[in-house]
């Protein structure tokens, strides 16, 4: 029987911006190597599994796109009879999905029934084949996963380089100022070859080349071992001090004798040693006998894959949808997937797509590629989840995330909060990120007239920092820190302290003392620790162990009891608040101690007046924090200026919502300070009643069907239910894993998630000393 949707179909090939979906569907992660394989459609090239759930018959129907291609993939079983050879060189040859996979494929037509469809046809054989070709959607990304973002520099592109001359091959074996045999770095000017600097992993060097550039100003280089046939290699600028490319490196070498035809790739690129240096990062899966800890299987149990440089997503994903919020707002029951043009481009269906994902348990299986052996005692572990189509849509518009770089995991916590608070949800279905807020409630109180004044503000999580005082070591040992507890660290955000303001009733300028408490309490409190220290001027991550006890613990002494009966509040008076704001006079001494450190006298003010004006070393790693600030070297203003308000900038704008500070009353508050933010976040705090209405504007009105930040009920017990770890010296590299407390048969224990791999864990003691992001449940 001939289907007559062939010769109407007006089929035509996926062009390079065109995203092919041929891995798994886009609305759950069935996949070509699950039995029914994956339908392709041949119109819009969108996944839909035809199996039990037939998101591809519901894609079709929505669609008019009857065609697909089901692209079925099975895994070339392995059998390990002998031990693997030993590598005598670095492998440059690629494993192909060719030689792991067999694919099938069959054309069909979903509104006919057909599954058989001719494949040589005209009007579908070219199709199909260009579909099989097209890099996928996930492949695309993949390409990024480990690579910077580099590009070529004047020096290269003005490179003059000597009269050309043949290097012998002996010349080339070894570093002209020592006998060192790799990690050699060819000057591209001159021809001198030098050892390079010692890299991760024990190759040697002794910065022969970079002396050479100093004493020369020769600043272009190549590493001979990474050069390959095709014309890529390593190429540095010393003078830029990075690395770059170098688009007529096959000139540039010829000049000098050297053919790219015939050399060979015989050493690790700088890419793929930081790639190494990444991974080494691991934390332990195995016990203390040697033994590996036991993989997990099952509803809540499913590990996520590591798209490159992506288990800052991944911790952070794990621990949110074992949030029962989430789990309620996107897992089963929520109803059916809503009808979109492109769900793979959609928010909504993408979350639902994870939460099926990880809490089914129908993907949380072992992988079979390999049989076990004798020479293969590895614990199966599942393949994991590939969360490329979420990854996309987090990062999407965003300067960091849309980038294959390692990021900053409590960062992309409080984006994706962001992202879904604004997202449109649909009729009914409540924000699960409300369960995470909470209220804050500042006190000041004059020093000199006693009169206070209590400003609250809505919040997602607390940052807490850590105290650190190292303990004795060894010389030649790495410093070791004295653990402290959580209620030290909340001890000290709670603490008062003195800040200098003017009084805008008594116009003392002794200060206010200053208290932050809890106004109200979340479902889900999220604690973000600060453990950073300054080593040579730069920030640095340490790890110390913040003891946290497994069973509940009470937050009742933290909870605000509000403006009391016998307390004068600071009158309200905007123009008397205006005129007596005292000029900022920053502390002398530590204004030269920062000027001392190279500081600009302009950062040195703003770092000090953010600080309270206390002390250097705060005001420093304030601005080590602040450094890209768009506003960083805006002077600090605090007179009252007259004049036209000008504009709120959108740049101010999100600096404030990141602080939690966002809307209307945002809006008015850099209209009233002339843009100057650290003067918005005081006006948005002394006036925390004014609803932002800005130039006759109406007020917003509050949502009062809005369920309100949190709950002041008592008790307010806490218990520790997940943690994001982190190894690594930056929050920016290293790696990152959860550990989340699970039920586990009648037991509850805690559960390693690292990447796909999800395990038993029996000591909890590594978790501790790693913890960058902490969730507790009210219990």
């Amino acid at each position: 029987m001939a289907c007559p949707h062939v010769s109407s179909a007006n089929l035509s090939k996926p062009g390079p911006s065109d995203p092919v979906y041929r891995e798994d569907c886009t609305q759950c992660f069935d996949s070509i190597d699950d039995p029914a394989g994956l339908d392709v459609c041949l119109k819009c090239f969108n996944g839909g599994c035809p199996g039990d759930r037939n998101h591809a018959k519901l894609h079709s129907t929505s669609h008019g796109h009857p065609l697909a291609v089901n692209i079925r993939r099975t895994r070339k079983v392995i059998e390990r009879d002998e031990p693997p050879l030993k590598m005598s060189k670095l492998a440059i040859a690629a494993e192909t999905e060719a030689d792991r996979y067999e694919t099938k494929t069959t054309v069909k037509c979903l509104e006919c029934g057909l599954d058989e469809l001719d494949k040589e046809d005209p009007a579908i054989g070219p199709i199909v084949d260009s579909v099989m070709k097209a890099n996928t959607f996930s492949q695309k990304e993949e390409v990024k996963a480990w690579e910077q973002e580099m590009t070529s520099c004047e020096h290269i592109l003005t490179l003059q380089q000597d009269p050309p001359k043949q290097i012998e091959s002996q010349d080339l074996g070894h570093c002209s100022k020592c006998d060192l045999k790799e990690n050699l770095w060819l000057c591209l000017q001159c021809s001198a070859l030098g050892c390079g600097r010692a890299q991760f992993g024990g190759v040697g060097g002794n910065s022969h080349a970079l002396a050479h550039s100093q004493e020369t100003g020769h600043g272009v280089a190549v590493k001979l071992g990474s050069i390959t046939p095709e014309g890529t290699a390593d190429v540095y600028c010393y003078t830029c001090d990075e690395e770059r490319v170098d688009e007529e490196l096959g000139a540039h070498l010829a000049n000098w004798g050297i053919l790219l035809s015939e050399r060979q790739k015989t050493e690790k690129s700088l890419t793929e040693m930081q790639i190494e240096q990444n991974l080494r990062w691991e934390f332990s899966m195995t016990t203390e006998d040697g033994k590996e800890l036991t993989p997990q299987f099952g509803p809540g149990l499913t590990g996520l894959k590591n798209l490159g440089n992506s288990c800052y997503l991944a911790s952070i994903i794990q621990c949110l949808f074992d949030i029962p919020a989430f789990q309620e707002r996107y897992g089963a029951g929520v109803g059916p997937l809503p009808d979109v043009l492109d769900p793979a481009q959609d928010l909504e269906t993408q979350l639902r797509k994870i939460a099926d994902g990880l809490l089914s348990g129908r993907y949380s299986k072992p992988e079979s590629d390999i049989t076990v052996s004798e020479h293969s005692p590895e614990v199966p572990h599942q393949k994991g989840l590939q969360p490329s189509m979420l990854k996309h849509l987090i990062g999407r518009g965003h300067a960091e995330f849309s980038t294959m770089r390692q990021q900053d995991a409590f960062e992309l916590l409080q984006h994706v909060i962001k992202l879904i608070t604004r997202s449109k949800h649909p009729s009914g279905l409540p924000d699960p990120t409300q369960s995470m807020r909470f209220v804050l409630e500042q006190r000041l109180q004059c020093l000199n007239c006693k009169k206070v004044r209590y400003s609250s503000n809505e919040q997602d999580s607390i940052f807490i920092d850590v105290p650190l005082e190292k303990l004795p070591a060894e010389e030649g040992e790495e410093p070791k820190y004295k653990p402290v507890t959580l209620k030290e660290c909340l001890n000290n955000l709670t603490a008062t302290e003195v800040v200098e303001l003017g009084c805008t009733s008594c116009s003392s300028k002794d200060g206010f003392s200053k208290r932050t408490l809890f106004k109200t309490f979340p479902e889900v409190l999220v604690v973000n620790a600060r453990k950073m220290a300054v080593v040579n001027w730069v920030p640095v991550k340490v790890d110390v162990p913040v003891l946290v006890d497994d069973e509940p613990f009470a937050l009742d002494s933290y909870l605000s009891k509000g403006q009391q009966p016998d307390e004068e509040a600071l009158p309200e008076d905007e123009a008397a608040a205006a005129s007596n704001v005292p000029a900022f006079v920053p502390n002398a001494e530590a204004l030269a101690m920062l000027e001392g450190m190279g500081f600009p006298r302009v950062r040195c003010e703003k770092g000090l007046h953010a600080t309270g004006n206390s002390d250097a070393n705060s005001a420093m790693e304030w601005l080590f924090a602040h450094m890209e600030d768009p506003d960083i070297d805006v002077p600090v203003s605090l007179g009252g200026d007259s004049g036209c308000a000008s504009a709120a900038d959108p740049e101010k704008l999100a600096m404030l919502e990141s602080m939690g500070l966002g809307g209307p009353r945002a809006v008015k508050a850099l209209k009233e300070t002339n843009g100057d933010v650290e003067r918005a976040i005081e006006w948005l705090f002394s006036h925390p009643d004014d609803g932002g209405a800005v130039d006759g504007e109406e007020t917003a009105a509050p949502a009062g069907d809005k369920k309100g930040a949190g709950s002041a009920e008592l008790p307010a017990n806490f218990q520790l239910q997940s943690i994001v770890c982190h190894k690594g010296t930056s929050i920016h590299a290293g790696h990152y894993v959860a550990f989340i407390r699970k039920k586990l048969g009648e037991q509850t224990s805690w559960v390693l998630f690292n990447d796909e791999k999800v395990v038993k864990v029996e000591d909890v003691e590594e978790m501790k000393k790693f913890a960058y992001v902490y969730f507790f449940k009210r219990v």
